[in-house]
């Protein structure tokens, strides 16, 4: 290794000089950007000292040996930022560590020792910060000081912390909060300009202010408008008071609208029956019954008629607490005052009386809506597509519907909500019990029936009855639905009737105005099998792939009829083996569908080598001389 020749010191001059060496200074050479370095003296003949590495926990007052705190942030460019941040964003950071990355009273203490927390200083913390809820928690409370306002900044820095921990939906949520605090800066900003013109704002136009709000459902803005309406001494009228009342019960804070109400009867101000409606539907649907009841009977003592939403709304709510007496005497009152009770009406009741199993006075009530001239069986029918709408109901409504068939309530349209309830959680032969039953009753039934009835046949693994089905649903000039049609296709799959299947695909294809993506796909691929190629396949797979439909039986079973037909077994296997290579078909599948692909193609060279006997005329010389080979 050549020598190094020493380095030509720089001219010394303000930028490359020498700074003078003092006392407490060794002598450095360098500049004010270049690398300095100490001289050390010759004369020293100690060792190095060897420096133990940094522990901080050594230096913090707030850590304690036994105390589990949670680790830093471990992200390499978080840390870099860290280091860069400024004394009083360190202070805000260093509170967060020291409560454990937690929101809470110590960090509030600790924060309310600055005297202001400006925004650019809430983007700094925030764009080190990777807690999202602590985020959007010192968000919240830099929001809450007095005159303090968030710019671009401060928003731009917690929607990309929220992105930054996957949390997009909340994060796409920033701009419209943003929008919604610059509308209360620019309502506030209007009512000073009128307050400095002499123009003290009136309360219609604290009302409109109000109402536009309220249509964007900010409702922290409308009570802040209607600080400033208190502020400026300024009476509010009905019309300010049923803005609010029902701008707040619409946006779920019915407590704070009910306070509004009771502000207004003690003021003596005429009370509108549209904010008794809209306070009664949000109290129910809060689950407070016993207030609503009482707001019905204020009504009614101030001398207003309640409508029908009204009652229904307090009937609902009576019959989800299983107070089914006081639903149904408001039932009753409905009839009485000639309110023209209707299915929402009386839905509640027959809910009610299911889950207690009341039967008694479900067929009374059954009598009486008869006698209302109600539509009884169309009413039953959206009465038992209401109660399967939950799991956990489901069997009941079929111990419902076993006592409505002794009382001769019982219709095709109420055994296909049945059936398809059942279907879906899998209970298949309660669902084929139904249809059989259905069918024993000689009921005209319709095609939805046979479907359904289809996708139980394929769930037994009866593929043969799933076909009977589907051939009376063609005797009746009618179409499978595409759940059966798609059930049918696969069925026939598994069980390798690759023919069938991609006649059913063709024929759904064909009947439906949009079939399953995976049968479109299967169309294209026996298109591209014409080519022969592998490699044609496969780029329509990759294709399926990015639209989000993985191949599945139907599309493996289309490479099998189209390669059969055009193709060869090389080029087949080779498609299967990308899939399995990319982990899209197990290796058992693999095997599973190499040996359908050989029985395939061994039934398709069969069928070529009889038609070319029966187009050259062998047919009868191989059968004179006594070939039983051939079908008679």
């Amino acid at each position: 290794m050549p020598p190094q020749t020493p380095q030509r010191p720089p001219k010394p001059y303000f930028f490359y000089g020498h700074r003078k060496p003092s006392q407490n200074r060794p002598t450095v050479y360098g500049g004010f950007f270049s690398n300095r370095q100490s001289l050390r003296n010759p004369n020293s003949t100690s060792e190095p000292h060897q420096s133990q590495p940094f522990n901080v926990q050594k230096w913090d007052p707030h850590y304690l040996p036994n105390q589990k705190t949670q680790s830093p942030p471990s992200d390499p460019k978080t840390f870099q930022l860290q280091r860069h941040l400024s004394p009083i964003a360190r202070f805000i950071t260093d509170a967060f560590r020291k409560n454990q990355f937690q929101w809470g009273p110590r960090v509030v203490t600790e924060l309310s020792k600055l005297r202001r927390v400006t925004p650019d200083l809430v983007a700094e913390v925030l764009k080190v910060e990777n807690n999202p809820t602590l985020a959007s928690k010192f968000f919240h409370w830099a929001g809450k000081q007095k005159g303090y306002k968030h710019n671009f900044a401060s928003y731009n820095a917690l929607a990309y912390c929220l992105s930054r921990n996957n949390l997009f939906r909340a994060a796409d949520q920033v701009p419209e909060l943003m929008d919604s605090q610059g509308r209360i800066a620019e309502m506030l900003e209007i009512l000073e300009k009128m307050r400095r013109n002499l123009c003290k704002p009136d309360v219609f136009a604290y009302t409109a202010m109000i109402r536009v709000l309220a249509a964007e459902r900010n409702l922290d803005a409308c009570l802040r408008v209607w600080e400033e309406m208190k502020k400026d001494l300024v009476e509010a009228d009905v019309m300010a008071y049923v803005t609010l009342i029902m701008g707040l019960c619409k946006g779920g804070r019915v407590v704070r609208g009910y306070e509004l109400f009771r502000e207004m009867k003690e003021n003596g101000i005429l009370i509108d029956r549209a904010i008794y409606g809209v306070l009664i539907e949000g109290l129910v649907g809060e689950g407070k019954v016993g207030k609503a009841c009482d707001l019905l009977k204020d009504l009614v003592d101030s001398g207003y008629r309640a409508d029908l939403g009204i009652y229904n709304s307090i009937i609902g709510g009576l019959c989800r607490v299983k107070q089914f007496d006081k639903a149904y005497k408001l039932f009753e009152v409905t009839v009485q005052d000639d309110l023209a009770p209707d299915f929402s009406t009386v839905n509640p009741l027959l809910v009610c009386c299911a889950e207690m199993w009341r039967m008694d006075n479900f067929f009374k009530l059954l009598a009486q809506t008869e006698k209302l001239k109600f539509s009884v069986a169309a009413d039953l029918e959206k009465f038992f597509e209401f109660l399967v709408g939950k799991e956990e109901r489901i069997m009941m409504a079929l111990d419902v519907f076993e006592e409505l068939k002794g009382k001769g309530y019982s219709s095709v349209p109420i055994y296909n909500i049945l059936m398809g309830a059942l279907l879906e959680i899998g209970e298949v032969k309660k669902a084929l019990y139904l249809f059989g039953e259905m069918r024993g009753l000689n009921l005209e039934v319709n095609s939805l029936s046979f479907s359904i009835a289809i996708q139980c046949h394929v769930e037994s693994g009866e593929i043969l009855e799933a076909c009977e089905c589907h051939n009376k649903i063609i005797e009746m000039s009618q179409v499978p639905s595409v759940a059966a049609y798609n059930c049918l296709t696969k069925g026939l799959c598994k069980i390798g009737e690759i023919d069938a299947a991609m006649m059913l695909v063709r024929d759904c294809l064909g009947n439906v105005v949009s079939g399953p993506t995976e049968f479109k796909y299967a169309l294209t691929i026996l298109h591209v099998c014409r080519s022969g190629e592998a490699e044609k396949i496969i780029e329509v797979l990759n294709e399926m792939t990015q639209e989000g439909c993985p191949p599945n039986e139907v599309t493996c079973s289309a490479i099998i009829s189209g390669m059969c037909k055009h193709g060869t077994l090389e080029e087949a296997r080779k498609v299967f083996t990308n899939l399995r290579e990319r982990k899209l078909l197990t290796e058992a599948n693999t095997i599973v569908y190499d040996e359908i692909l050989i029985e395939h193609m061994k039934k398709k060279t069969a069928d070529l080598v009889l038609s070319g006997l029966k187009f050259f005329g062998l047919e009868s010389k191989l059968k004179a001389k006594g070939c039983k080979l051939l079908s008679s």
